[in-house]
């Protein structure tokens, strides 16, 4: 399982409901998705979703009004054949090469998006720097 970042330049526009209102759903993807209070409406280009509140809050940072970036790292995969993975939205139909991505190193928070759609928006991550310490010394023997 490979890391990869959001590349530069893939800022969206996001509103958070933060409204006394029962849960909606709507179509996508393949499947009926569900938004609620506290969720976050999020437009990519014209392509608009919906992202929990929790998941949101810890992915995405602010950097303008109403303009957020994800930020941090997932980990992603080519599907080896078609099928639908369980979102917190609801579920997302995927096919074969299509990229899972999930937001968390134990696979959960998982999506699926176009690998031709995954190509623009992600990049490898780079692998962190690791830190070179000496090798402990040895006890000394008692003489």
């Amino acid at each position: 399982m490979q890391t990869y970042r959001k590349r530069e330049g893939t800022e969206v526009f996001a509103i958070q409901l933060n409204l006394d209102l029962e849960a909606f759903t709507y179509r996508k993807w393949g499947g009926v998705q569900t938004c609620r209070s506290g969720d976050w409406i999020v437009d990519r280009n014209g392509s608009v979703h919906t992202v929990a509140a929790d998941t949101f809050a810890r992915t995405y940072e602010k950097v303008g009004p109403a303009t957020y970036v994800k930020r941090g790292v997932v980990w992603a995969a080519p599907a080896s054949s078609a099928g639908a993975i369980a979102t917190k939205e609801g579920a997302t139909h995927y096919n074969q090469g299509d990229f899972l991505v999930w937001n968390n190193k134990d696979l959960t928070d998982g999506y699926a998006i176009t690998k031709e759609l995954f190509a623009s928006l992600y990049e490898p991550a780079p692998a962190p720097e690791e830190t070179t310490q000496p090798p402990p010394s040895a006890p000394e023997e008692a003489t």
